[in-house]
């Protein structure tokens, strides 16, 4: 299947902005990329609207991800932590519903970089409480027509949701609004059968992230794509691989990430040189 090609404005800048936007998104349709990932790390960073009329003069779609950054939790956490949280994730879903995006993707759970060791009964009491307090989120999104995407990652950036199957047990009893998004670095940290962990998420799957297995241009790794891509296949999955990276300038998102040395020869070229070689490898 020929899927999508996108790339998250993280490559660039963090926070976005309407100026940055307005610099990245001629650029960016000029390499011949269909989709810009928009990060929604904060409420009014970016107007909505105008990305919206950006992208459409450019022939663009766009998809958007959500930040949990500190104080963003869903689990283990007091009442009005919780409903801020939520609040905070209706909002992602009514940008993306401005902008066009079908999917808000990313942990919704937890904050990033939030981790403890749970017991088998602590994490069944955890996964209960992620559904009781997604479930209104997802209430939203259905009714705007979005699909929210949970996002496992690598055992370093959470303790919560790191592998599909836990995912896919977290989502358990969740309306079909809710899904798994993937991003292949936190595969190759977590996963022992890349390929057969995107088969498993089957019809849950809602959206994909994609980078060389150090967040560098997708091709420059030891990565199996052909496998890759033909998983997808098998679950039907036809929405854009999108390229996300970060730039180590950039200090809350590069500590965050990990980020501590240039990823590529320049950070355009984490962008081109992906595009380059996805185009080639969807051949």
């Amino acid at each position: 299947m020929r899927h999508a090609i996108g790339v998250n404005t993280w490559v660039w800048r963090s926070p976005l902005s309407d100026a940055a936007l307005a610099e990245l998104v001629p650029r960016i349709a000029g390499w011949g990329f269909d989709v810009v990932e928009l990060p929604v790390e904060n409420p009014g960073d970016w107007d909505p609207a105008r990305a919206r009329a950006l992208l459409a003069d450019h022939g663009l779609a766009a998809s958007v991800v959500l930040v949990m950054g500190e104080g963003r939790e869903l689990v283990a956490a007091d009442a009005t932590t919780v409903l801020s949280t939520q609040d905070y994730l209706r909002h992602v879903v009514d940008v993306a519903e401005v902008v066009g995006s079908p999917v808000i993707a990313g942990p919704a759970y937890a904050s990033v970089g939030r981790t403890w060791r749970m017991s088998d009964e602590e994490r069944r009491t955890r996964y209960a409480e992620l559904r009781d307090g997604l479930a209104p989120v997802a209430e939203h999104a259905a009714a705007a027509g979005i699909r929210v995407g949970l996002e496992p990652l690598n055992r370093y950036e959470t303790s919560l949701l790191n592998t599909v199957d836990q995912a896919l047990d977290a989502l358990d009893g969740l309306p079909e609004s809710c899904g798994i998004a993937l991003d292949i670095y936190h595969m190759n940290i977590e996963e022992t059968d890349v390929a057969a962990a995107v088969r498993r998420a089957g019809p849950r799957l809602v959206h994909v992230q994609v980078c060389a297995n150090d967040r560098g241009a997708p091709g420059a790794d030891h990565l199996d794509w052909p496998g890759f891509l033909a998983a997808l296949d098998e679950t039907g999955y036809d929405g854009p691989l999108v390229i996300e990276s970060f730039t180590a300038e950039n200090a809350t998102i590069a500590t965050a990430a990990s980020v501590w040395r240039p990823l590529a020869r320049t950070q355009d070229a984490i962008a081109t040189d992906g595009l380059a070689f996805l185009r080639r490898v969807m051949r």
